[in-house]
């Protein structure tokens, strides 16, 4: 009985989406806003009766929408993007979701409502909607001019920051406070994961694509795609984070594999299914009851979304250096809420933090400033106009003298391709000091079921910290050497640049030398500081740490060419694996 009344459901959904899609695409509508309609109309709130019989199993369908969503969000995405992306993308991202949270929490108390409403309002309002703008600059024909480029590189980090924000959330829902000290933890467990989840992944998953591939059976591969994306989701809630992170990484590890193009055609019907679902979903969920009572909050809410997005946007957009009306383009472009905003809804009724009217009040601000997008990306150049024209001529020369020197202070030359070298390897000494953590942190984390397995040869509990301490030095030994490797070079960089004859005269080279042996030595003991600091449930007694120092400066010395082979190898890999998708997508 069961499965028939979802089946009539599952025909239900179709069929009202189906018509209700086709109608909006005639009217040039966002089919997800159709969706949501299609979900009104057969919800439990619209009369004269029910459609829908078994609401459950029609919310897990939704969470699957979920986790293609973030999933395909995440093959859209790729690291070398992020790295393109430049100023404009990181400040408009930042200054809009510190302060749109900041608003979203102010109108939140401002109605009264209690913290977690008022939390979950700015989180709710801080994420602009990739789907509906990349459509909306689609339709209006302008997804290649400079402003739209600007605009899909603040979407990029947004989604990067939207994941932190959701696993800040939940955190903050389960342990019901906000401490600097928890933000702080959570931030840099968070990214430590993603570091090392995405360095390994990419090691990796591209091979096993690639090999799966070699049968060309696109249901093989398709096969293999969703294995690899359901199994990583369930890791990660295993290690208590949400779904939605591992299906936003198993997407952007997947995009750096050749078969990127062959996945998205593949996995795309199944998204349109699934994602179809969630829309509906939302929809079934709106009680035009409360949408009637909390119709004032809608309207401030949704001018708070325009006006706070336009102007933060634009703000980041401008102290980035770009001009007054490409800045203005990216803030009016960017205001609207979508996606996102119904995850981290879902997210507060899932772990029933927030009261039941917030979701309702999300998707009415979400669908209003949805149908606004387009009308606000084309006012934009009229609107840049008249403003230069009321703008006092002052005012305006300050603003144009700003851009200038922003663009005069920029590197030039050889002063910017040293800038480069250090950053690239700030970032290499980066990963590895992450993935050295990664590996102590799990040494800690599973201490307990290791003692239990070492028990039968070493029953002394203060040995065994110090065999998985001494393990975990072993295992991490390729990396800290590689990072020492690169402090070196960094160092001796610095030493060059920083030293001149005209300081040190005929000691030059004996100080650059001195110079270069010594920051590397310090940040080593610093990195052992933090180690022990980070590793202090497993870390052994100060008499068998010096043994485990012996061993690990003998297993150097004996092996030292070995470990950077060994770490060459993986590197070279990393790079190959990067280097061949680009060639594949140009």
């Amino acid at each position: 009985m069961h499965a028939i009344s979802f089946i009539q459901d599952l025909a239900v959904i179709m069929l009202v989406a189906g018509v209700v899609t086709i109608l909006f695409h005639r009217l040039k509508q966002p089919v997800v806003l159709g969706y949501i309609v299609a979900g009104f109309i057969i919800g439990p709130h619209t009369p004269p009766f029910g459609l829908i019989h078994d609401e459950d199993t029609i919310k897990t369908l939704a969470e699957l929408g979920v986790i293609f969503l973030m999933f395909c969000l995440g093959l859209e995405f790729s690291l070398r993007k992020l790295f393109k992306v430049g100023a404009t993308a990181f400040i408009a991202a930042f200054l809009e979701i510190v302060l749109m949270i900041w608003i979203g929490f102010e109108i939140g108390r401002w109605f009264g409502w209690n913290t977690m409403d008022s939390l979950f309002l700015g989180a709710i309002l801080a994420i602009s909607s990739t789907t509906i703008i990349v459509k909306a600059l689609n339709d209006l024909k302008m997804k290649n001019e400079r402003f739209a480029q600007l605009i899909f590189g603040v979407l990029i980090v947004e989604d990067i920051l939207g994941i932190g924000i959701i696993a800040l959330l939940s955190g903050i829902a389960v342990s019901g406070s906000v401490s600097s000290g928890e933000v702080f933890s959570t931030v840099g467990k968070l990214s430590l994961f993603m570091i090392v989840a995405l360095v390994i992944g990419i090691l990796l998953v591209p091979r096993l694509l690639a090999y799966v591939a070699k049968f060309e059976s696109n249901e093989m591969l398709l096969i293999t795609v969703l294995g690899l994306c359901f199994g990583f989701c369930l890791l990660v809630v295993k290690l208590e984070y949400s779904m939605v992170l591992g299906a936003f990484l198993i997407g952007a590890i997947m995009a750096e594999s050749r078969q990127l193009l062959k996945i998205e055609r593949l996995i795309e019907p199944v998204r349109d299914l699934f994602s179809a679902i969630f829309f509906v979903a939302i929809g079934l969920m709106i009680d035009p009851q409360v949408l009637v009572d909390y119709a004032w909050p809608i309207v401030v809410i949704t001018l708070a979304v325009v006006l706070g997005k336009m102007l933060s946007c634009g703000m980041g957009a401008f102290i980035a250096g770009n001009d007054g009306r490409t800045s203005l383009r990216v803030g009016m472009g960017l205001s609207q809420i979508g996606e996102f905003s119904f995850i981290i809804a879902a997210l507060g009724m899932t772990l029933q933090v927030t009261s039941d009217f917030l979701y309702p009040v999300a998707v009415a601000v979400s669908a209003i400033t949805t149908l606004l997008t387009p009308y606000l990306i084309r006012a934009a150049d009229p609107l840049s106009q008249k403003l230069g024209n009321v703008v006092p001529r002052r005012l305006a020369r300050v603003l144009s003298l700003y851009g200038e020197w922003l663009r005069n202070i920029q590197p030039q030359g050889e002063s910017a391709m040293l800038a480069a070298m250090i950053r690239r390897i700030l970032l290499q000494v980066g990963v590895n000091l992450a993935l050295v953590i990664a590996i102590f942190f799990s040494g800690g984390y599973f201490a307990g079921r290791i003692g239990n397995w070492l028990n039968e040869w070493v029953t002394d509990v203060s040995q065994q910290k110090a065999l998985i301490w001494g393990a975990a030095l072993l295992l991490s030994l390729p990396f800290l050497i590689a990072a020492y490797r690169k402090l070196k070079a960094l160092s001796m960089l610095l030493a060059e640049m920083g030293v001149k004859p005209e300081m040190a005269g005929r000691h030059t080279q004996r100080v650059r030398r001195v110079v270069a042996e010594v920051i590397p030595l310090l940040s080593l003991l610093v990195i052992f500081l933090l180690l022990s600091a980070l590793s202090a449930s497993i870390l052994p007694t100060s008499e068998l740490l010096l043994v485990i120092a012996v061993v690990a400066a003998v297993v150097v010395a004996l092996l030292w060419r070995w470990f950077i082979r060994v770490h060459s190898r993986m590197q070279i890999a990393l790079l190959e694996t990067l280097e061949n998708n680009r060639d594949h997508s140009h």
